[in-house]
């Protein structure tokens, strides 16, 4: 069997080239690249369907055909040209995605169609609904984020609605998503929460029922464990080198953040959390890894104008509170540089942060937790259920003293923490077992009859008068 990735603004290659270094090359890739893997380990051959880049800026994506490195007889990643030559961020690619169905339609008229598809992001829901519609082409959709949730933290409304629209083209978003809901046959979701509290906003009633178990299921994403594993005998030299290089005081205890820099990853309230909590100051120091700058004090430049928006507030912080020895940069280049980085510091009883004002899932901590770090996490979103009951230490993102404790509790209750966290991670977040569940749904939905089309019309009827109520009524 063959399975279809739609993911337009992906921009795969072998060596994650500019991973966490754009908004478009965070998690949803590595979730991706991982889920399809799996797949191919299970007998599945799989097609990842992204855009063609012939931008020097870009070399890495210009091959119309390639792959990762492993498990190439059975994954493509199959380079599709639309939307003109350069690189385009993905809020840009909404108006060239019909001809990306276009160019689906040439690719596979020439050889043989999938059996499925997966759906993965808002335009990847848009074009799938558009197959749908044209080639009766059957589907998942899996949102890894929603923009109803990104509205709110946003704070839309009806004052900056038409500056927040050019911006990021909401409404074209929230009616891929309800196309997404409605036409594909499977709806998944990495927790309970993101579907109760995230698919149940009111701008997508009408859509989808999240309390309806036929159109859901809930399968968390997993971990590479040949790269994410406790064992320190596993690192290359080279890497082990490169991070100790970097890291002056690795026998001491540390607060470890390995987020972009984004303002809704709030870096910056861990910096205010640790400079404000004497015990903290006093019993570890503090990691940033932040790719594409060996020491942002003097090489600032290196980094995009949005990542130096939200770093020049965080070292104005430090040197304020007088904590420049205390606070070390990292800068990894790989996925084994950071796993390694992990293991070193969690030979030293450190702890992971999660600091974001909203988490979908976060592949981050388990991540993290799987090489041996203790995790303290924001309690908004589904960091709740992977890190509950005693295996991690949840708190309140936007109260800098409520974190602080929560990171001074999991420091002094490392290796306990540490232990019951990579136990979870072992049972229940393996890109096998994620592979598993995906294909358990996808056959089950091709041993019934396919749902009954619904145009995209119909579908948002309705979605101009939920946008103004959502406006005028925040």
């Amino acid at each position: 069997m063959r399975i279809g990735f739609i993911n337009p603004q992906g921009n795969f290659d072998r060596n994650d080239s500019y991973l966490t270094e754009h908004p478009d090359f965070g998690g949803q890739l590595v979730y991706v690249k991982e889920l399809a893997l799996a797949m191919a380990r299970r007998g599945v051959e799989v097609d990842i369907l992204t855009r063609r880049i012939e931008d020097p800026d870009w070399p890495e994506f210009s091959a119309p055909l390639d792959d990762f490195g492993e498990m190439s007889e059975r994954v493509r990643i199959v380079r599709l040209s639309f939307g003109g030559n350069r690189f385009l961020a993905k809020e840009q690619l909404w108006p060239h995605l019909p001809a990306f169905v276009e160019a689906i339609e040439q690719f596979y008229d020439q050889s043989e169609w999938p059996a499925y598809f997966t759906a993965h992001y808002a335009d990847a829901a848009a074009t799938a609904a558009m197959l749908h519609q044209r080639r009766d082409q059957r589907f998942t959709f899996t949102g890894h984020s929603l923009g109803a949730q990104k509205m709110d933290k946003l704070g839309v409304n009806a004052a900056n609605a038409e500056a927040m629209e050019a911006r990021y083209h909401f409404s074209r978003r929230l009616a891929a998503e309800r196309e997404g809901m409605v036409l594909a046959e499977t709806v998944v979701t990495s927790t309970s929460e993101e579907r109760f509290g995230q698919y149940g906003h009111r701008l997508y009633a009408g859509a989808v029922d999240p309390a309806d178990d036929s159109r859901f299921r809930v399968i968390p994403p997993g971990i590479n464990t040949r790269i994410f594993n406790p064992d320190l005998d596993t690192d290359d030299p080279d890497d082990k080198a490169h991070v100790l290089a970097q890291l002056p005081y690795p026998d001491q205890p540390h607060v470890v953040v390995s987020s972009r820099l984004d303002p809704k990853k709030n870096v910056a309230g861990v910096v205010a959390a640790f400079a404000g909590s004497k015990r903290l100051r006093e019993s570890a120091r503090l990691a940033l890894f932040v790719r594409g700058t060996d020491d942002p004090w003097t090489d600032m430049g290196r980094l995009g104008h949005g990542e130096r928006e939200v770093l020049k507030p965080i070292l104005e912080r430090i040197e304020a509170a007088g904590l420049r020895d205390r606070v070390h940069f990292l800068n990894l280049g790989s996925q084994r540089q950071l796993a390694c980085a992990y293991r070193v510091l969690a030979h030293s009883g450190s702890v992971f942060a999660l600091p974001s004002l909203f988490e979908p899932f976060g592949l981050a901590p388990i991540e993290a937790a799987a090489c041996g770090l203790a995790v303290a996490a924001t309690r908004n979103g589904g960091p709740t259920e992977i890190f509950a009951g005693g295996v991690g230490e949840l708190f309140d993102p936007e109260d800098a003293i409520d974190m602080a404790a929560a990171l001074e509790r999991a420091l002094g209750n490392q290796q306990a923490l540490a232990e019951s966290a990579s136990k979870r991670v072992a049972e229940r977040y393996t890109w096998d077992r994620t592979a598993q569940r995906y294909l358990e749904v996808i056959e089950a939905n091709l041993a019934m009859p396919p749902v009954t089309t619904v145009s995209p019309a119909q579908i948002n009827a309705d979605l101009g008068s939920r946008l103004k109520d959502y406006l005028d009524q925040p």
